[in-house]
């Protein structure tokens, strides 16, 4: 099962949420998470502003980017999705999906979630996911 997981999970994880849901998918024989250029750059851009690296400790980001380095599968968007959705800065992560064929993208974004399918990519949110998983 290849899987996209979304920044706003990545930074809930780093946040102390999401724990259990991205230990269990990390460690799966399963499941296959990808990641791309521009989804570790919004990891890193907004792990950054002051609102969100007040909360966390000093060198959480690089242990977090440690992590996707060791257990995340790296590719590049060579696709560009034709779908329309609310928030434009969410069509890379379509693009994603469909160069990837991802069977879900996991987020905790309205924008993304009210979507709920893209191709063959479901849209789901991680509690949702949680319960597919299970």
């Amino acid at each position: 099962m290849k899987v996209i997981i979304d920044c706003n999970v990545w930074i809930s994880f780093l946040l102390g949420f999401q724990k259990e849901l991205i230990r269990d998918v990390l460690t799966s024989e399963l499941i296959d998470v990808y990641v791309c250029p521009q989804l570790t750059s919004e990891i890193e851009n907004v792990a950054t502003r002051p609102k969100i690296s007040s909360r966390i400790h000093e060198g959480d980001v690089e242990k977090l980017f440690r992590i996707i380095k060791a257990y995340c599968n790296v590719a590049t968007i060579s696709r560009q999705a034709k779908a329309h959705v609310r928030d434009s800065k969410d069509v890379y992560l379509l693009s994603f999906a469909e160069t990837i064929d991802a069977d879900y993208i996991v987020s905790g974004d309205n924008d993304l979630l009210v979507v709920e399918q893209y191709k063959n990519t479901r849209i789901v949110s991680p509690a949702q996911f949680r319960l597919i998983i299970k």
